[in-house]
């Protein structure tokens, strides 16, 4: 009786300190990076806990056909400018008490009757690090020389080239003097030192500043094959920098050569710079993206673009998908990239709220597009508030989805998993690598007919990740995978 008694006990003990450790476990566990595995959650009792049934896809649910109004924003000013924002919600209807809802943004650059060539106010930064050695430099110096012959008389540009330290040719107007001295002084860049980003981003900003009110458009395009090793080396504070040239009227871009770069630098640099970025495995492919940068410089009708999302009472929170964002009291900044006339970019956002009694209709979102039109050369802005009934009826609620903000949301849900499945890639966790990418097909699967173009981007993806071999074709597996995700979060600003 004693030794069952013993037993007994050790067993429990043993329980009791499993479930322990579970719990230190998951508290412990890294809180950036999503769950491996995404749980197919029932559809909550009428009237019982937080309503998912905006984003929950059922087995068995019947197909959703209902495409509601979209609505259109009004220029603050009455006048229409370059941009056009337009949106709508998951639902016409929320349930009563918590619960979420997806908001979906599009806005796009009406194409001018016609198009104008910008003067242009650049700075063009090069990694001559010794990392750059051979091919890689001489492709970086033939692309910009390729960029200064196309520059047009009256356009300025400043050259800046670092290594451990910081060389700049101060920016000059292009006329045929000029055009030839830089031509000359590209010619003797010569491989030296670490790579100082900050050092290159600092000196541009300095050399373009002075001419930024002469010039509509001004932007930096740096290029490094790198990690940054002096100067500022942290994402958050290059980050920073970038910012701080952006509120200064500086657009940057950010591209990464060869299979050293910092992918979530240079993409979280152009982000925050609302330029555009680069995964460049080939250098021999600078000279084409150096005139895409001017030809996109160049064209620019709106810069400085931000859409603002404000928080009405019974709003919580707002988790704007795949994108950086800021929040300030109830107020959400979400800065994306200038854009030219054709051209457009898309914003998805997970809502949490806890909606009043049944009968009221709720403001769910106010947005705001704030930026600067290039041919007025004024700030401008575009409002449209997003709103939703609200009702005690999960079947009202059902009845009147959005067929299509519903695959912008599960897109958005199932591109979070292939972004953290290039992570998974990248840190070298094959199984996790791979269970996300098994969620994101399934996700993607839940509206197969609307989303298979990115089954198969997954399938591919699968594939391809099961051939590799080395760390260099998982790191190229990895960096495909991530140019996919920034076209299926909706951003059209990469090469």
């Amino acid at each position: 009786m004693r030794r069952s008694t013993l037993l007994l006990s050790l067993a429990g003990l043993l329980v009791v300190g499993a479930l322990a450790l579970d719990a230190l476990t998951k508290l412990n566990a890294p809180r950036n990076h999503p769950p491996t595995h995404v749980a197919s959650a029932p559809l909550p009792a009428p009237g019982t806990g937080p309503d998912q049934s905006h984003t929950v896809v059922q087995p068995g649910e019947a197909p959703i056909h209902l495409v509601l109004p979209v609505g259109v924003g009004q220029p603050a000013s009455g006048k229409a400018g370059p941009l056009e924002l337009t949106g709508k919600l998951s639902g016409a209807y929320v349930r009563a008490g918590p619960g979420e809802a997806f908001a979906w943004f599009e806005l796009s650059a009406r194409k001018p009757e016609t198009v104008q060539r910008v003067p242009v106010n650049l700075a063009l930064v090069v990694d001559r690090s010794g990392s750059m050695m051979g091919g890689k430099l001489e492709d970086a110096k033939r692309a910009a020389q390729a960029l200064v012959r196309q520059l047009n008389a009256g356009d300025r540009l400043a050259l800046v080239h670092y290594g451990s330290n910081v060389t700049t040719l101060p920016s000059v107007v292009i006329d045929e003097q000029t055009r030839a001295s830089l031509l000359q002084a590209i010619s003797r860049i010569e491989v030296e030192g670490a790579t100082n980003i900050s050092g290159g981003l600092q000196a541009a900003a300095e050399a373009v500043r002075p001419y930024t009110r002469e010039y509509r458009v001004t932007r930096t395009i740096l290029l490094s094959d790198g990690q940054p090793t002096e100067g500022l080396v942290s994402n958050t504070g290059l980050f920073s920098e970038v910012g701080r040239m952006r509120e200064l009227g500086i657009t940057v871009s950010a591209l990464g050569v060869g299979e050293g770069f910092n992918d979530v630098l240079m993409r979280g640099m152009a982000e925050r710079g609302g330029g555009f970025s680069g995964f460049i495995s080939d250098s021999a492919e600078l000279a084409s993206i150096f005139t895409r940068e001017l030809e996109q410089a160049a064209s620019t009708v709106a810069r400085n673009v931000n859409l603002v999302l404000t928080l009405p009472p019974g709003v919580s929170s707002v988790e704007v998908m795949g994108l950086p964002s800021t929040r300030q009291g109830n107020t959400v900044r979400v800065p994306l990239y200038d854009l030219t006339g054709g051209q457009s970019a898309r914003v998805v956002a997970k809502v949490t709220l806890d909606a009043p009694a049944s009968g009221a209709e709720m403001s769910v979102l106010a947005a705001s597009l704030d930026y600067v039109d290039v041919t007025a050369d004024l700030p401008s802005q575009v409002l449209l508030t997003l709103s939703a009934k609200v009702t005690d009826s999960e079947q009202v609620v059902h009845a009147n989805l959005d067929r299509d903000v519903r695959v912008h949301a599960i897109r958005a849900l199932g591109t979070q998993q292939l972004h953290a499945a290039a992570e998974e890639m990248k840190s070298g966790n094959r199984q996790g690598a791979i269970d996300l990418l098994t969620n994101a097909r399934r996700l993607f699967g839940s509206s197969a007919s609307a989303l298979a173009g990115e089954i198969a981007d997954v399938d591919a993806a699968q594939a391809a990740y099961g051939k590799a071999h080395d760390e260099g074709d998982v790191r190229r597996e990895m960096l495909q995978l991530k140019r996919k995700t920034m076209k299926s979060f909706g951003q059209n600003n990469s090469y």
